[in-house]
């Protein structure tokens, strides 16, 4: 990234009309409008792209004289939280809430919320320049993009901190993990990120590897939408969450240290409920649930994926397989299989429009039951699940705006009976 001198001063409004965008009640990834649940498709090819020379100030340059400023909204009915932000003094910004916000901090550290030069960002226009013209104070700065390939860094010489080790850094993404292991294997590359599951014990038995596990933060879920039959039937939903056995799919597709989902939510987050379980794989239990809905001779229909590897589903191909011979052969559900391009399956979903179960997950932006909830169940959440549940919403927004992490515990615990009693979806896997 190519780099300049940062002053507070000039930066506060444009961190203030960035954080206002993101932290409007929306489904709370509390980014600028909610993402998808996953990335979109990768950009076209072109040439690749180089940021413009840096504007540098000489090192010898004072900064200047500081300036306290404050930006204030008028009132809190543009539908955000934030009242104001206020430079107190050279290194203290002060934030006012319109309702008080426990994820504040975790969600002002997420990357989205970087802080930016207000005459750079004006400079590019404001348009989604800054993808492809980058502006940071990090130890690399932007060298090269070439889209679908490779991100190039070059050493930052001037950076405050501790210099990087390495003069240049690439970044490479492939849609083949085999590939990735065997160039990691001939010291064509330095790292790889995303082992497939089946490549773990390689990369543990070669003394010349090195194995980095990362604790679980995220959620592989089968999603349902209550508008379509016969999932307008709550006892439907039920009776599929019991005739799914969820350890059988964690043990034979997921690497070592996943776990069997209790809830939606993954360890780890403050407020999480600990004492919260999920439906029993039980298929005499499913039968007669299903049979007391009005289908003791079971259904058709589909069952929908993208053929995308994520860290919450390595494998979906053969996910959907398993899960859809798990369901003929224990309630005589008939799952037609429908593998979608990734980038129409997420519109889908967003829009609300698949009409089977679904294949989905989630990795956390910042470590708040907020981000995983509040994005799927939340009053701004989309129609991927169908019509809202009043009693889920309303706890969530209630929960938002505490700052007694037991009480919000206390709440959550409450939420994670409702969404087992309602069955939006089937958690998984973490």
């Amino acid at each position: 990234m190519k780099h300049k001198p940062l002053y507070i001063l000039g930066v506060v409004l444009v961190l203030f009309s960035m954080l206002l965008a993101a932290c409007a009640q929306q489904p709370v990834a509390t980014e600028p409008p909610p993402p998808p649940p996953t990335e979109p498709p990768p950009p076209t090819a072109v040439p690749p792209t180089k940021a413009p020379p840096p504007t540098e100030v000489p090192a010898t340059e004072a900064p200047p004289a500081y300036e306290g400023m404050m930006y204030e909204a008028p009132d809190c009915d543009y539908g955000g939280i934030m009242k104001s932000i206020e430079a107190v003094d050279e290194l203290t910004v002060k934030f006012t809430m319109c309702v008080p916000d426990p994820a504040f901090p975790a969600k002002a550290a997420f990357s989205a919320f970087q802080i930016i030069p207000a005459e750079y960002l004006e400079a590019t226009g404001g348009g989604g320049d800054l993808v492809d013209n980058p502006v940071g104070t990090g130890p690399f700065m932007f060298e090269a993009w070439n889209r679908g390939e490779n991100v190039t860094l070059q050493r930052f010489d001037d950076y405050w901190g501790d210099p990087a080790k390495a003069p240049t850094a690439i970044f490479r993404w492939t849609a083949e993990g085999p590939q990735k292991l065997i160039e990691l294997q001939a010291g064509t590359v330095d790292g790889i990120d995303n082992l497939a599951p089946d490549d773990i014990e390689t990369v543990q038995n070669d003394p010349n590897l090195q194995l980095t596990p990362r604790d679980p933060f995220n959620i592989f879920y089968v999603g349902f939408n209550n508008v379509f039959p016969p999932f307008d039937n709550e006892q439907v939903r039920q009776a599929i969450a019991m005739g799914i056995d969820r350890q059988r799919i964690v043990d034979t597709f997921y690497p070592p240290g996943s776990s069997v989902a209790d809830q939606f939510l993954p360890e780890g987050l403050l407020a999480r409920p600990t004492d919260s379980t999920w439906y029993d794989f039980d298929v005499e239990a499913a039968k007669a649930l299903l049979t007391e809905a009005g289908f003791p001779d079971g259904f058709e229909t589909t069952l929908t994926y993208r053929n995308v590897f994520r860290g919450y589903l390595p494998e979906p191909p053969v996910v959907a397989q398993d899960i859809a011979a798990q369901l003929k052969e224990n309630l005589n559900i008939d799952l037609e299989l429908v593998e979608m391009e990734s980038g129409a399956f997420i519109d889908a979903s967003n829009a609300g429009e698949i009409e089977g179960l679904h294949l989905l997950g989630w990795t956390g932006d910042y470590p708040d039951p907020t981000n995983f909830y509040d994005y799927h169940f939340g009053t701004g959440a989309t129609p991927q699940f169908g019509t809202k549940w009043d009693d889920i919403t309303s706890r969530l927004t209630e929960s938002a705006q505490l700052g007694d992490e037991e009480a919000r515990r206390a709440i959550y615990t409450e939420v994670n009976d409702l969404i087992k009693q309602h069955v939006p979806m089937i958690p998984i896997a973490h």
